[in-house]
């Protein structure tokens, strides 16, 4: 398993975005060299983990449990077939490209050594908007992402440290439940009868996730899976 690429971007005027300045960083390209990581900060104060890297809508994007974000090649070459379309590493957004690594199919909370020093661990899959729709320029494109359930995987930082394109993966640690990304994903989106069993990876979650599913569980009288 190994990162394939480490993609930044810079902030850049489009149309499609609801960010008051009309501005994005969702356009990422691979980096040259090593590229430091560390936690940005709490949501709305804090940007991206990604040193160089702009977050220019802090309301939604960026902070400690989205600091960083992961795609595997793998699923971006599925796109490429569906699409018929080249999409080159950094494509969707993405700061981490993955080689090997199921990347949706991870744990909340399963950790990830990259490189030699820093530590990730995983809160939650990617809710698609129309920023991303209209940076593809694919009609009905949140509607097809949401579809799929394979959005990658938003990551918060352990250990702090460099990365560079190359650097082996390695999963460090799997906690004990069965909640993916892909599960926790559809939870928030398609299918909110599973927000009960998303509350099982506890405080690993994205912090607004479980904010979510403690309130379902609320509201509804659901049970929750031991």
């Amino acid at each position: 398993m190994e990162l394939l690429s480490v993609n930044l971007g810079r902030p850049k005027p489009v149309p499609y975005t609801g960010q008051p300045e009309g501005l994005t960083g969702i356009d990422k390209r691979p980096a040259d060299g090593p590229v430091r990581v560390s936690a940005p900060g709490p949501k709305g104060v804090g940007g991206s983990g990604l040193a160089g890297d702009a977050v220019c809508e802090t309301r939604h994007h960026g902070g400690d449990d989205q600091a960083v974000y992961a795609v595997a090649r793998e699923d971006l070459d599925e796109w490429e077939r569906t699409l018929g379309r080249t999409l080159p590493d950094g494509s969707f957004g993405e700061n981490l490209t993955t080689l090997g690594v199921d990347v949706s199919g991870a744990l909340i909370g399963e950790r990830w050594a990259v490189g030699p020093d820093v530590v990730l661990e995983v809160t939650s899959g990617r809710i698609p908007c129309r920023t991303f729709q209209g940076h593809l320029g694919e009609k009905g494109w949140v509607r097809r992402f949401t579809e799929r359930a394979a959005p990658g995987a938003y990551l918060r930082v352990i250990s702090p440290g460099e990365v560079r394109a190359g650097d082996a993966v390695r999963i460090v640690h799997r906690p004990d439940h069965d909640v993916t990304v892909a599960l926790q994903f559809r939870a928030v989106t398609t299918e909110r009868e599973l927000l009960p069993r998303v509350l099982t990876a506890g405080d690993a979650l994205h912090a607004e996730v479980l904010r979510t599913a403690r309130e379902y569980v609320e509201k509804s009288g659901a049970a929750v899976e031991a």
